[in-house]
């Protein structure tokens, strides 16, 4: 089975292209024009098992709100439909990841059920050319548009680079666990038949 999607998606303000295979080690290019956020989605990539590509043309004139929240929106409806019906996926996942003095955890459902807890006071500063309040924008289109219920927390930390590196890496390796194929179940991993 094949879980791979292809996501174009362009408006006034961005034109993105995104390949993804669930069933990754983290190959591809991310080519936002947005620097760090290109960092941070390599490190999705690697740590989330995912090979994916992007290349997004945006307004980065205003900022580079608009191109890190729609390459959030086409990852979660990649993600969406890379995983079909979820049929045979373990559901659930979770991490806590350490950088440095920062640590976050991340936990997944992927449930059907769009939601984004985040609980995290990152010091409101640009890391190189990425607002870090943009973190949350990121995380909040890919559940949203890949029906994930995911909790997010920095439990500790003070530098915004490790903190929401931290983040990021969380959020790849609970998904990477959840999106599992699970070796003893069959089926919709739900008692209602459907997610």
């Amino acid at each position: 089975m094949s879980r791979t999607a292809h996501i174009s998606r362009k408006t006034n303000e961005t034109d993105v292209n995104l390949s993804l295979s669930i069933d990754g080690a983290g190959e591809g290019t991310r080519t936002t024009g947005v620097g760090f956020f290109d960092h941070l989605l390599d490190a999705v990539a690697r740590h989330g098992g995912l090979d994916f590509d992007v290349n997004v043309q945006g307004d980065l004139e205003t900022g580079p709100h608009h191109t890190v929240e729609d390459t959030g929106i086409a990852l979660g409806q990649a993600i969406d439909q890379a995983l079909g019906d979820r049929s045979g996926i373990t559901r659930f996942g979770h991490a806590v990841v350490p950088m440095d003095e920062a640590r976050a955890s991340a936990a997944i459902d992927i449930s059907g059920r769009p939601f984004l807890l985040f609980d995290a006071e990152l010091p409101p500063v640009a890391i190189a050319d990425f607002d870090s309040d943009l973190a949350e924008e990121f995380l909040r289109a890919v559940a949203n548009n890949a029906k994930l219920t995911l909790h997010v927390r920095v439990e500790t930390g003070t530098n915004a680079h490790h903190m929401v590196e931290a983040v990021f890496k969380a959020f790849a390796r609970a998904l990477r666990a959840a999106v599992a194929i699970d070796p003893n179940a069959s089926g919709i991993p739900s008692t209602k038949g459907l997610l």
